[in-house]
């Protein structure tokens, strides 16, 4: 194998945990996304919403964002990130940190509307405050849910490199030096 194309390969054992690492971490933003919900079974706003629930979600979603923003840290001070392949996981890394941070403030404002909600006798100001709660609530969800993507999207390109680099191993295989020729016995040479 040349050299220059040695480099532009992630060694199997990183990807494999960074596989893993993206799975686990896909798995708790979309989980996430599925667990905290506002409406009550019947598709309603409660009457009385939890506001610690609510500020539970920020608070979580606020940690689930700085772990994925850990973990694009942590690929960009590797090696591999320089890769064609490396660089594709950093981008989508860096979107579901983005994308992931933008939950937190949505739950934010969910909980800002529901504090409002007991204070207003308006029923046309009612309204609005509880549209906006459910809007901000499903929109911090739905960022939850498309950083989990960019994290399937990114541990896919490492697990299609891994088939590429099961592919190119065969064709890559370098063979050993030639064996010296069979000494003879007593060191004699005709």
């Amino acid at each position: 194998m040349k050299p220059d194309f040695q480099r532009a390969l992630i060694p199997r054992d990183d990807a494999l945990h960074l596989i893993g690492a993206l799975n686990a971490m896909k798995d708790k933003l979309h989980d996430a996304a599925q667990r905290w919900e506002l409406l009550d079974e019947n598709g309603h706003v409660p009457v009385a919403p939890s506001y610690t629930a609510l500020l539970q979600h920020a608070t979580d979603a606020q940690d689930l964002s700085r772990e994925v923003l850990r973990l694009a840290d942590a690929f960009a001070r590797s090696p591999h990130h320089t890769t064609r392949t490396g660089r594709t996981i950093l981008k989508q890394l860096a979107t579901a940190a983005t994308i992931s941070s933008h939950a937190a403030p949505q739950f934010t404002e969910t909980t800002e509307a529901a504090l409002s909600l007991p204070r207003t006798t308006n029923p046309t100001d009612r309204h609005y405050l509880t549209n906006r709660m459910v809007i901000d609530h499903a929109s911090a969800r739905a960022f939850l849910r498309r950083a989990s993507e960019s994290l399937r999207d990114a541990a896919k390109e490492l697990d299609d490199h891994l088939g590429v680099q099961r592919f190119l191993a065969p064709l890559t295989r370098r063979e050993g030096p030639p064996e010296p020729p069979p000494s003879r016995p007593g060191g004699l040479h005709r």
